[in-house]
C-alpha cells in the first residue's frame, strides 16, 4: 500500500524554505497551536475526570507526562491536515503545500511512538537496569525515522531494501519485511505489555490472601494469552506461514518431554499453586529449613522473604513435591514463647502474676486466646516457667516484641527482689 504525503526532497532545500514562508504558514501555526491546545484541555479534563482511576501510563505524573496526550495530539494534527487539505481545493490555492503541517505530523507520531514505549516500559520492568538503554534507543530511532520521513529518504531506502529479498520454501522475504515485521512485534510487544500490566494493576490492587492469589493466577494467564497472541501476529506480519509451525510445536512437544520436563514442571505447579490457594501470597511457610513470608509468587518460582531480609527464590515444584509448613493457612496468628528460670526459693505464685502481667500490658498480644504461664520444669538451677502468648503474624516485628516482653520480665523480676540464678556446678575433687 503506497503512503501518499507531500515531502521535503533534500535535493531542494530552496523550494522547502519557500514553503516555510509562504502566507499560509500562519494559517498552520495558528491550526497547531489550537490542536496543542485542545489536546492539553482534553487530558485536563480526563485527569479531573478519573481521580479514582490508575491511568498512570495515560495521564503520567504531569499534565503532558504520559501517552494521551501526544496521542490527541497526533490525531488532532491528521484531521487538521485533512481539513486544511479540504479548504485549500474549495476556497484557496490548491496548488499551495502545507509544508508545516507535513513537518509537524511526522513529529506527533515520533513523540507519541516514544512516549507509549517508555512509559509502557517503566512500569513493566521499574526495577531493570536495561530499560534505559531501551529507551534511548528507541527514542534515537523514532525521531531518526521521523527526519528519514520528512526529508524523503525513507520511501528511497525501503524501496532498496525490499530489492533484496530471498526465498525460504514458499515464502519470499526481503531485508523490508523483516524491518516492518520487528517494528511491528515490538508494536505488539509494547501494547501486550501495557495491557498486563493494566489487567494485573487492576485485578491485584485492593486485595490480599487467598483472592490475591487466584487473581494472581488470572493475570499470569492473560498475560501469557496475550504474548502467544502478539507472537503470532509478528509472525504473521512478517509473511511467516502459520501453519508451518504445527510441525515447530511438536518439536517443542519434544523437548519439553525431554530436556525442558524441569522447567515444564514448575510453570504447571505455578499454576496448580495459584488455583489450590494452599499456600498464597503473604502466608508464613517453613520449605527446606528456610521460614519466611511468600511475597511473590510467578510462574515458575516462588519468592520467599525470611525476617532478616534474606530473599529464598523456591522452584515451584519443591512447593508441590516436598513437605511445606504453612505457619498461617487456617489461622493468622502467630504463637510465641518465652522461658525464664528463677530460684528454688522465690514465690511461685507471685512469679506467674509477674509474668503474665509483662505480656498481656503489651498491645499487640491478643487477649483471645489468653496468654498462659505455667511451672514447665524443676530445672538444675532454679524453677523453669513458660509464658505463651498469639500474635497476628500481619503485624512486623516479630523480635522487637519478644524483646519488649523479655525486658518488661526482667524489670518486674528485679523490682520484687526475685533472682534469675547463675548456672550452679559443684566440684568435688578426690584426692
Amino acid at each position: 500500500m503506497a503512503l501518499n504525503h507531500t515531502v521535503i526532497r533534500v535535493e531542494d532545500p530552496l523550494a522547502w524554505l519557500n514553503g516555510l514562508t509562504a502566507p499560509q504558514v500562519a494559517l498552520e501555526l495558528g491550526v497547531i497551536a489550537g490542536c496543542v491546545s485542545l489536546a492539553w484541555l482534553l487530558v485536563w479534563l480526563v485527569r479531573r475526570v478519573s481521580v479514582r482511576f490508575e491511568l498512570s501510563i495515560l495521564l503520567g505524573r504531569r499534565l503532558i507526562d504520559g501517552v494521551l496526550f501526544p496521542l490527541l495530539l497526533m490525531g488532532l494534527s491528521f484531521v487538521a491536515r485533512m481539513v486544511l487539505a479540504h479548504l485549500r481545493e474549495a476556497m484557496l490555492n490548491p496548488s499551495a503545500e502545507a509544508v508545516l503541517m507535513d513537518i509537524w505530523v511526522p513529529v506527533c507520531v515520533s513523540l507519541a511512538c516514544i512516549r507509549l514505549g517508555v512509559k509502557v516500559l517503566q512500569v513493566s520492568f521499574s526495577q531493570a537496569d536495561w530499560v534505559r538503554p531501551i529507551e534511548r534507543t528507541l527514542s534515537w530511532l523514532a525521531w531518526g525515522g521521523a527526519v528519514l520521513w520528512i526529508t524523503g529518504i525513507l520511501p528511497l531506502v525501503l524501496d532498496e531494501l525490499d530489492q533484496i529479498h530471498w526465498k525460504i520454501g514458499n515464502t519470499l522475504l526481503s531485508v523490508r519485511t523483516l524491518l516492518e515485521g520487528g517494528l511491528t512485534a515490538g508494536g505488539v510487544l509494547i501494547l501486550t505489555l501495557w495491557l498486563s500490566s493494566a489487567i494485573e494493576s487492576r485485578l491485584l490492587s485492593g486485595v490480599s490472601g487467598s483472592e490475591l492469589s487466584l487473581r494472581k493466577a488470572i493475570s499470569n494467564a492473560v498475560t501469557a494469552l496475550l504474548m502467544f497472541i502478539g507472537v503470532l501476529m509478528a509472525l504473521s506480519s512478517v509473511g511467516i506461514d502459520l501453519t508451518a509451525l504445527s510441525v515447530m510445536g511438536g518439536a517443542v512437544g519434544v523437548g519439553i518431554g525431554l530436556g525442558l520436563q524441569k522447567l515444564a514442571a514448575n510453570y504447571v505447579s505455578g499454576f496448580v499453586i495459584l488455583a489450590e490457594r494452599s499456600i498464597r501470597i503473604g502466608d508464613n511457610v517453613r520449605v527446606d529449613g528456610f521460614e519466611g513470608r511468600i511475597t511473590d509468587i510467578k510462574a515458575r518460582y516462588t519468592v520467599i522473604r525470611s525476617v532478616t531480609g534474606r530473599e529464598s527464590i523456591v522452584p515451584n515444584e519443591m512447593l508441590i513435591t516436598q513437605r511445606v509448613e504453612n505457619l498461617s493457612l487456617a489461622d493468622t496468628s502467630l504463637w510465641q514463647s518465652a522461658q525464664v528460670t528463677v530460684g528454688y526459693d522465690s514465690d511461685v505464685e507471685q512469679v506467674l502474676a509477674l509474668l503474665l502481667e509483662a505480656c498481656t500490658v503489651q498491645e499487640r498480644v491478643l487477649s483471645d486466646p489468653a496468654p498462659t504461664v505455667a511451672l514447665s520444669a524443676f530445672g538444675a538451677d532454679g524453677l523453669e516457667f513458660t509464658l505463651g502468648y498469639w500474635i497476628h503474624e500481619e503485624e512486623g516485628g516479630l523480635l522487637n516484641l519478644k524483646s519488649l516482653i523479655h525486658l518488661g520480665i526482667l524489670q518486674r523480676l528485679r523490682a520484687h527482689g526475685i533472682e534469675i540464678p547463675f548456672p550452679q556446678r559443684v566440684v568435688r575433687m578426690v584426692t
